[in-house]
């Protein structure tokens, strides 16, 4: 009886085993089924890589604006359309411009610049002066 009892235990864990050890091998083939229809659901579809890398290009061209000392990053807005980043906005200089121009280069991915849309405003330091002006106080006389 107890030889009886041990084999059918063993029985029973080599059996569990095996079912466990099938579980992989069955969703590396589906994940290879999954692949093969979806290679040809991507050949239809395009667009969505594509986008994906410029959102992550306008990303990065703005976090390295961002750290890029003498660049005002708040003032320059970035758009990527398949990899033609556009720079728009205002900089205080031509240095700035080609600053911006020049790290937006840089960046992996990014095939063209255009920078048509930056505009070169002279930022001058805000003095603010209070003036205070006094009149002379009105008399009101009056002629009676």
């Amino acid at each position: 009886m107890r030889t009886h009892s041990a084999f059918h235990r063993a029985l029973v864990a080599a059996g569990l085993t095996a079912a466990l050890a099938a579980v992989p091998v069955a969703q590396a083939l589906a994940q290879d089924a999954g692949a093969q229809s979806s290679g040809s659901m991507q050949s239809n579809n395009q667009t969505v890589p594509g986008k994906v890398d410029d959102a992550w290009i306008t990303t990065k061209v703005k976090s390295e604006f961002a750290t890029t000392k003498h660049l005002h990053a708040t003032d320059i807005s970035v758009d990527t359309t398949d990899g033609v980043v556009r720079l728009t906005g205002t900089v205080g200089s031509n240095k700035e411009k080609s600053r911006a121009v020049h790290v937006a280069r840089k960046v992996k991915g990014v095939k063209s610049v255009d920078a048509t849309g930056l505009t070169v405003e002279p930022k001058t330091k805000s003095t603010t002066t209070t003036t205070t002006t006094t009149e002379p106080a009105s008399s009101s006389t009056s002629g009676m």
